[in-house]
């Protein structure tokens, strides 16, 4: 992370279950895109947030019609490099695997374990790129939320802040189906904190596109690994988890929305993922196909200057 003065910062902000509703009714002047991958989940509305412009796309498309699975994450991505966005901010539902990440709190997440295997997981096919991973999340992003989150809980009349972790690793599994009970106990062996099906691969194409990337976790239940409180079952327990998501998602749009109002630690500090292709491109520049470097130049941008 370098320090500097007058970054450019350009927000695009990803939501899924709940949060992809809240941001369909924004406003704002919407814009249909196409990319080298096809076209993104919907339309990506630009809108104004507390005097900050940014673009918003509901993952699982208006509707939420879209598995997981059939996400066109790659068309996401470049629908949002397109527009020159610097900064993603994301946030999907979750399960928790831990007994103090209460369904109905948030989670700024710091890692990830990959379960999926059905997804196009790189930008780049024709191209040997290996970008830095390590750290999947964008650690001056976090810094920005965190900050925001200490600033919401201090302004927040006296016991009604919702709790915001800093920090858990979250389990990316296929889906659709949720886990089993077996599934569940080892996700919890491996350091799992949260389950979910949409930080993957988006997180990384992010990567691949020198996107800087953060997640807002909202769990709305605790998987299967815990008995239910009461008992609760079938229609009940749905509407517990749908009760759990509302409240989640309340807090979220607060976060991001007190996050927005101060844009100085995004603008000051360089983020890591900014440079990520500077020595991830191992192939020999000057024989990448002339074809692929004029269809991905939004992703590219000058790395292949000189070959």
């Amino acid at each position: 992370m370098k320090a500097g003065r007058n970054r450019e910062v350009v927000i695009g902000v990803i939501g899924g279950s709940g949060l992809g509703d809240a941001l369909g009714g924004e406003g704002g002047s919407a814009q249909t895109l196409e990319t080298p991958f096809g076209p993104p989940s919907g339309p990506v509305i630009r809108a104004e947030w507390g005097g900050t412009r940014v673009y918003l796309l509901q993952r699982h498309g208006p509707g939420h019609v879209l598995n997981p699975t059939a996400v066109p994450y790659r068309a996401n991505i470049h629908a949002m490099k397109q527009l020159g966005v610097t900064h993603l901010l994301a946030s999907g539902a979750t399960g928790s695997l831990r007994e103090h990440l209460r369904p109905g709190e948030l989670v700024v997440v710091d890692q990830v374990i990959d379960k999926t295997h059905r997804r196009a997981n790189t930008l780049y096919e024709h191209a040997a790129v290996h970008v830095e991973f390590s750290d999947p999340f964008c650690p001056v992003m976090r810094s920005w939320l965190l900050d925001a989150a200490a600033r919401t809980v201090a302004e927040a009349p006296h016991g009604a802040a919702v709790t915001v972790h800093d920090g858990g690793t979250y389990v990316c599994m296929e889906g659709p189906a949720f886990s089993t009970r077996a599934e569940c106990a080892m996700h919890r062996q491996w350091g799992g904190d949260l389950i979910g099906m949409t930080a993957m691969p988006e997180a990384k194409l992010a990567r691949e596109a020198e996107i800087a990337y953060a997640m807002v976790a909202m769990p709305t239940d605790y998987d299967c690994w815990r008995p239910r409180e009461g008992g609760a079952e079938g229609m009940d327990l749905l509407q517990e988890i749908i009760g759990n998501l509302k409240k989640a998602t309340a807090a979220n749009l607060a976060l991001m929305k007190a996050a927005l109002a101060d844009l100085s630690l995004l603008r000051a500090t360089s983020s890591p993922a900014h440079e990520a292709l500077a020595l991830g491109i191992w192939s020999d520049k000057s024989r990448i196909p002339a074809s692929e470097a004029e269809r991905l130049k939004v992703l590219w941008g000058s790395r292949l200057a000189g070959g």
